[in-house]
């Protein structure tokens, strides 16, 4: 077979959460820059896109080549290692606490930051001609499309109080739910092509659907900001990036990585004990 049983995708799922867990310093954080990085990129790259062509669609489909490059080459994401990374602490691995759990977290977010503001200064100093004018007068498509965008999704959801900041919760829950089965679809598909596919799918789900994705907001709305959108980095933060980031927590582990762990390796073991 060219995929891997939901058991056996469960045990392993438990040793990927083991290994982040264990990765030295310098290993998380050069893998946190390489993954907001190539995230971001394929996200300027999909804007670009649906700016030249006006199609969501034709940029969803195109999007995920930079979860597919990052993940084959084992770089993390904030919202991947939400799923996997308190696997082992569940089970109970030895080694494995909760103080590990938070540090790996914590490298992660801030290096995918830093991957995503290295490409919102080069790809805003690409559009902006090295900033020599107003982005309105240089690329007003671009300028447009991101004010929309940035303002949208911060002041927009400033508009509606509460229920506009857990509007953003919620669909960053769907986020995660969509971007954690990619992450899984990666490990348990063997071949090239299947892996392709299981990752592919999903990430278009959630980019076309405009879910929110803490990672991709790190560049999104920084970038906008830069092509002139009216909005503080305050109010991304408050409106978007941290109900964002508790959404794909929820989506992640709580639909995703602990219900394949209950189901399918905590109820093997069990089995295997009574009998």
């Amino acid at each position: 077979m060219d995929y891997l049983q939901p058991s056996e995708l469960a045990k392993k799922m438990i040793e990927a959460g083991e290994e982040k867990l264990n990765m030295s310093t310098k290993d998380t954080i050069i893998r946190g820059i390489g993954a907001g990085a190539l995230l971001t990129l394929a996200a300027f790259f999909a804007l670009t896109v649906i700016t030249k062509t006006g199609s969501l669609i034709f940029g969803a489909i195109l999007f995920p080549i930079g979860f597919i490059m990052l993940n084959m080459m084992k770089f993390d994401l904030i919202t991947g290692v939400f799923t996997l990374a308190p696997l082992p602490v569940i089970n109970k691995n030895p080694g494995a606490t909760w103080a590990k759990v938070f540090r790996n977290w914590g490298l992660v977010f801030c290096s995918n930051f830093v991957g995503a503001l290295m490409v919102v200064f080069l790809a805003s100093f690409s559009v902006r001609f090295g900033y020599s004018g107003e982005t309105s007068e240089i690329f007003p498509a671009f300028h447009k499309l991101l004010a929309k965008v940035g303002e949208g999704r911060t002041l927009g959801f400033e508009k509606w109080g509460m229920m506009g900041w857990f509007t953003c919760l919620v669909r960053g829950i769907l986020c995660n739910w969509m971007v954690s089965m990619g992450v899984i679809g990666s490990m348990y598909a063997q071949s090239t092509i299947g892996k392709f596919f299981c990752m592919w799918a999903p990430i278009m789900c959630f980019f076309f659907m405009v879910f929110e994705h803490a990672v991709v907001n790190m560049f999104l709305f920084p970038f906008a900001m830069t092509m002139g959108a009216d909005f503080t980095l305050g109010d991304f933060f408050l409106w978007n990036e941290i109900p964002t980031v508790i959404g794909n927590f929820i989506g992640g582990f709580f639909l995703v990585g602990l219900p394949i762990y209950l189901t399918h390796y905590k109820a093997k073991k069990a089995e295997a004990a009574a009998e």
